[in-house]
């Protein structure tokens, strides 16, 4: 009995297509944030970029905030405006309301409160403050996105963080040697410089410049010091 057979198609099945939206992006970056005795050192790269792509060559990742205490946020760059716009707004009704500057630990508390705040819909920024404590010692606080933060001497995040951190682990912290000298401010400061230049060899997403933040008892000091710009 002769059967016909149905031709088969050369066509996949058709199925369903699902569509996807993401609300965040990563725009790369580093930063790092040093403690010492009497003084900080808080710095990061100022390329933004996303994907292959290089957005602006200056977005700074680095904001002042009191006298005494400076944020470096990365991540995603509308998050980390909208984060500091928030802070300031804080920072500026605390001042009406007890005519002083808020200090470096209270602020810190403060942020873990507004990151966790918006836990269920989180700010996609990765967060170091760094400042002078109450007894003007260095300090260095680190975040994740939901609030929960540690206090260290010396911390690095974003694109380069991996790259960075066993170098601050062997510079500054001096792990697994013998000799653990007290750091200058002077060093430090070399240290950081070293720390971005060799990073930029490394990582595409960090570049451009390097702004730095020196926060001591008498003031903060501003540098830019130019980086790799491939």
């Amino acid at each position: 009995m002769y059967h016909q057979y149905e031709e088969k198609s050369a066509c996949p099945v058709k199925a369903p297509v699902e569509h996807r939206f993401s609300p965040y992006t990563d725009n790369g970056g580093t930063t790092l944030a040093i403690a010492g005795d009497d003084f900080c050192v808080i710095a990061g790269d100022t390329r933004q970029s996303e994907g292959y792509s290089i957005n602006t060559r200056y977005a700074p990742k680095v904001y002042q905030l009191t006298n005494g205490a400076v944020l470096a946020t990365g991540g995603m760059y509308a998050d980390g405006v909208t984060l500091v716009k928030m802070i300031e707004q804080r920072l500026e009704w605390y001042r009406h309301a007890h005519d002083k500057e808020m200090s470096c630990g209270a602020l810190a508390q403060m942020l873990s409160t507004i990151l966790y705040h918006k836990r269920m819909f989180p700010y996609y920024v990765w967060n170091t403050l760094g400042g002078l404590d109450e007894e003007g010692n260095g300090a260095v606080y680190s975040y994740d996105p939901v609030g929960n933060y540690e206090k260290h001497k010396w911390n690095c995040s974003g694109s380069a963080g991996h790259l960075i951190q066993p170098f601050l682990d062997n510079q500054i912290g001096f792990t697994h040697q013998k000799d653990k000298p007290v750091l200058s401010k002077e060093r430090v400061i070399e240290v950081t410089k070293d720390a971005f230049t060799s990073a930029t060899e490394r990582d595409i997403y960090t570049g451009d410049n390097l702004e730095m933040f020196i926060v001591t008892r008498t003031g903060i000091e501003k540098q830019l010091h130019p980086l790799k710009k491939d």
